[in-house]
């Protein structure tokens, strides 16, 4: 288990604030749309120096996203900023009918994703939202791992044309993604190569996967890890080649179970290479008020319980 160079800590989101700065210097046609949150999304310097291309639209949400899908129309780049809940679930009719039926350019960046959100509580910690987002048609769906990649994603989905969901975080987190590499939409990053057992993880869940590798890898286990930041279009093809190796496959992630990576791994691996497979993910409830690590200690979606599902997948294959 090779060790992996840490370049500090610090929260993805803001790995989006400092991503969509850096678009405002290089993109002219980059606009940037809020719904009274721009603080917490981080979105304050490209509000300070590019006050003609940001929008603050207040608590309204659903008007943000019909702006934003206006705005494409002449040929603007819209991100859109607020919580993933706020940017999912109550604005989901607005995003199916006039951003992905239409194929419109909108970029959907949702931040405080997950349990992680702590102590705002269940109903800001929407858990479903993956499995809503890749369920519409022309939509990418992207769950960056670290400050580094997020950053990297922001700039990425910029000269992608079609609708993006955008999916980050609040906790402060290890940044392990090296700061000059290449962010490839679809393109998974195979983190470690091992040969007893394959964990597929996005978002803050890469990271609780390294540490269960290292622990794993004391056992005399082997595993493969992938970055699947991509989930759609998912990276089938490094899916497949990993798991011909290990026969056995773990995914992991700060979602509920239904719908979300998990659903799409099982989808290809009951296409192509049935192989056994084991779930790390929230199993079908809403969250509560607490700290962070807390809770995902709580709901079963903690560095534990990877290694304990990694152990049942190498027992099941055997």
């Amino acid at each position: 288990m090779k060790d992996f160079e840490i370049f500090g800590h610090k929260d993805t989101r803001s790995g989006f604030g400092e991503g969509l700065h850096e678009l405002g210097k290089t993109h002219e046609n980059v606009v940037a749309l809020c719904a009274d949150l721009t603080g917490s999304l981080k979105m304050n310097a490209f509000e300070k120096d590019f006050p003609e291309r940001f929008f603050q639209v207040g608590i309204a949400e659903a008007n943000m996203m019909g702006m934003a899908a206006g705005m494409t129309i002449g040929g603007k780049i819209p991100f859109t900023g607020t919580f993933a809940n706020f940017s999912t679930s109550r604005v989901y009719d607005q995003i199916r009918q006039s951003i992905a039926y239409s194929k419109k350019n909108v970029k959907i960046c949702a931040s405080h994703a997950g349990l992680t959100l702590g102590e705002d509580g269940a109903t800001h910690q929407v858990l479903e939202d993956i499995g809503m987002m890749k369920m519409l048609p022309n939509m990418t769906v992207i769950v960056p791992a670290d400050f580094n990649q997020t950053k990297q994603a922001t700039i990425a989905i910029a000269d992608y044309e079609g609708p993006v969901y955008l999916r980050f975080g609040r906790p402060v987190m290890p940044i392990f993604v090296a700061p000059d590499a290449k962010f490839e939409i679809g393109k998974a990053d195979v983190l470690t190569e091992g040969t007893d057992v394959t964990i597929v993880a996005c978002g803050h869940l890469v990271w609780k996967s390294i540490e269960a590798a290292k622990i794993l890898a004391e056992k005399g286990i082997s595993v493969e890890i992938i970055n699947m930041h991509t989930i759609k279009p998912l990276d089938a093809a490094a899916l497949l080649k990993s798991v011909e190796k290990t026969k056995c496959v773990v995914t992991a992630e700060e979602h509920m179970i239904n719908g979300g990576l998990g659903d799409s791994v099982a989808q290809v691996l009951t296409q192509k290479m049935l192989v056994p497979q084991e779930y790390v993910g929230v199993n079908d409830t809403f969250g509560e008020s607490g700290d962070p690590m807390e809770l995902m200690a709580k709901y079963g979606i903690d560095t534990q319980d990877v290694v304990e599902a990694a152990l049942r997948a190498i027992q099941r294959k055997s």
